[in-house]
């Protein structure tokens, strides 16, 4: 029986199912992956043969392919955020983690691309860690 995953956006507009087991995830540090996520890394899921649905929102969906590159985007177009995309004509769905709503019970595979690093990002798990946010 394979693995079924629910997401969304930060807004709600877009609301997809994934079915199918992920085979990798990686943490990608390469200076797109930072461009386009604010953030130290990519976290991304991947499959070969999970299948992508819809079910609401797809019209908000906007892809951007960074020129001269194979580096993709998607996300909603109303609230920003990151949503899977079908890539390697056809043969690849890459899941951003953080758009999943269901539990991810796979660990990352590797970091890549540590040489691009942001040179503020080591030792990250060192600094100090807040339950919540502060008043």
């Amino acid at each position: 029986m394979s693995a079924r995953h629910h997401g969304s956006c930060l807004c709600g507009e877009v609301r997809f199912e994934i079915e199918g087991d992920f085979e990798s995830f990686y943490l990608c540090h390469c200076e797109h992956c930072r461009k386009d996520t604010g953030s130290a890394h990519a976290s991304n899921l991947f499959s070969t043969s999970a299948q992508l649905v819809w079910l609401s929102g797809e019209e908000q969906v906007k892809t951007f392919m960074l020129p001269g590159t194979q580096h993709c985007k998607s996300f909603c177009s109303h609230c920003g955020s990151a949503l899977p995309n079908i890539q390697m004509n056809g043969q690849l769905l890459a899941v951003p983690a953080g758009s999943l709503d269901s539990k991810v019970t796979i660990k990352p595979n590797a970091h890549i691309f540590v040489e691009s690093r942001a040179e503020w990002d080591t030792e990250l798990e060192k600094a100090p860690m807040v339950e919540r946010a502060l008043k």
